[in-house]
């Protein structure tokens, strides 16, 4: 456990690491909300016929209706705790079963260069499990931390790029199924690029000015 801890505590110490992170949740709760949305709203997730596999086997959960809706409810749900700092860890944990599963099908299935995906967002939830790590450690042992667990911060203009990434990107995914005007697609795609690079070249400046001297933000 001692190794374990201390390897935590070092990626907790890293300030790349944190903002990572940051992506990382809102990568994840911007694909999962408008895909969830259309299954709460009771709408096929896709076009495929009965006679393919994919199709069929979408269709049979589009057919049991309740279940469907309670499967984008579920994502929903794990998408919106993702993004409250507070409740984060539980998003994750949320997301384990529901990626697990999407993961399983997509290889099940044969989805052809699906699974690449999937296992990169299986891999996703993994790291934002083990970035919460002292939040379920109690499971695993009943000895305490002994150290403090660093804590991130980022300046205003930091929270305003990633603000504007998170509701570009969410927009952009709510184009692809149809819950924004595809005429906005390309508007979404600059200001979250825009928005993305500013972010990463604040937080490089600051990481710079840093190694330089004390600087003020």
């Amino acid at each position: 456990m001692k190794f374990i801890d201390r390897t935590f505590l070092r990626i907790r110490s890293i300030a790349f690491c944190y903002r990572f992170t940051l992506f990382t949740r809102i990568l994840l709760a911007a694909a999962f909300v408008p895909t969830g949305m259309v299954k709460l709203m009771g709408e096929r997730f896709t076009l495929m016929g009965t006679t393919n596999p994919v199709g069929a086997f979408f269709e049979a959960m589009y057919q049991t209706g309740l279940f469907w809706r309670f499967i984008g409810l579920s994502q929903i749900v794990a998408a919106i705790l993702l993004l409250v700092p507070r409740f984060a860890h539980l998003g994750a944990a949320v997301f384990v079963p529901i990626i697990v599963n999407i993961f399983v099908i997509t290889v099940s299935l044969q989805f052809g260069g699906t699974p690449i995906v999937t296992g990169l967002m299986l891999l996703a939830v993994a790291y934002l499990c083990v970035w919460d790590y002292h939040r379920f450690r109690p499971m695993l042992t009943t000895s305490p931390l002994t150290e403090v667990v660093p804590v991130q911060r980022l300046d205003r203009w930091e929270k305003i790029g990633f603000v504007v990434f998170a509701f570009s990107l969410m927009n952009f995914f709510g184009v692809t199924r149809r819950f924004v005007n595809a005429e906005f697609a390309m508007v979404f795609v600059f200001t979250g690029l825009a928005a993305g690079f500013f972010t990463l070249g604040r937080f490089l400046w600051l990481w710079w000015r840093c190694r330089l001297g004390p600087v003020s933000v």
